[in-house]
């Protein structure tokens, strides 16, 4: 993604320019790493943190000193056929999420994956977007929007029509279709996304959307840059189960 979004354009790290009528959003993702995503078995839950009081944010935390990499792509296996819950306990309260493995089984996997190894524990909210479309997006750990957890997988369930409605789930990636990793954006309010090859969407948000309705409220101008949230929102951790 870049660092600007006039105009439904120019945005990558969620929008940027595709070809005269078509807008793309593009995150930036760093491909690579060394540590080997080795998965035996369905993860449970992740590190156990407090939530915040209703209503209220607590200040962030500091960035992972060292975020992990690993360079293999999860096997998919791990989510096929399988409806999960995630809840991202944030330092602004929880967000829960259902994830479809049934229909982006790969994008799944890769989220259960991470979050079991804890990939997203401090990782900050980098990126809001406010204008043209409507985005919150997440999973960085080095809080730059060029982070990403070593290895890139393909599109899935990208939906024809381009539209995609208030509570989607949805994974960011650069230009390179095959660049989904780490990286997520929760639509805060109806947006189109004419890119022809699309952005995956593997889940919904059901619980918690007022939270992400506050981050918007507050604007852009935060610490991270001019366009990180001006309310810092970070995951402190994220637990795992079958739905």
């Amino acid at each position: 993604m870049s660092n600007n979004n006039s105009n439904r354009a120019a945005v990558v790290a969620v929008v940027a320019v595709a070809a005269v009528v078509v807008v793309t959003l593009v995150i930036v993702q760093m491909l690579g790493g060394d540590e080997p995503a080795t998965v035996a078995s369905a993860p449970e839950t992740s590190r156990a943190v407090e939530t915040p009081p209703p209503g209220e944010c607590v200040d962030p935390p500091a960035l992972p000193a060292d975020p992990k990499q690993f360079d293999q792509v999860p096997d998919q296996a791990l989510a096929e056929d399988s409806v999960w819950k995630a809840t991202v306990t944030t330092n602004c309260g929880d967000i829960v999420m259902e994830l479809d493995g049934t229909k982006a089984p790969q994008t799944v996997a890769s989220f259960l994956f991470l979050a079991e190894e804890g990939y997203w524990n401090d990782s900050p909210c980098h990126r809001l977007v406010t204008e043209g479309i409507f985005v919150l997006q997440c999973g960085d750990p080095t809080g730059t929007g060029s982070g990403g957890p070593g290895y890139g997988y393909g599109v899935e369930n990208a939906p024809e029509d381009y539209q995609y409605p208030r509570g989607t789930l949805a994974m960011a990636r650069t230009q390179d279709p095959e660049s989904n990793g780490g990286q997520f954006f929760i639509v805060y309010d109806d947006t189109e996304l004419p890119d022809p090859t699309g952005y995956s969407i593997f889940g919904k948000v059901t619980e918690g959307m007022d939270i992400v309705d506050r981050i918007a409220e507050g604007g852009i101008g935060g610490t991270l840059g001019p366009e990180a949230p001006n309310q810092p929102i970070s995951i402190l951790g994220i637990s795992v189960e079958k739905a």
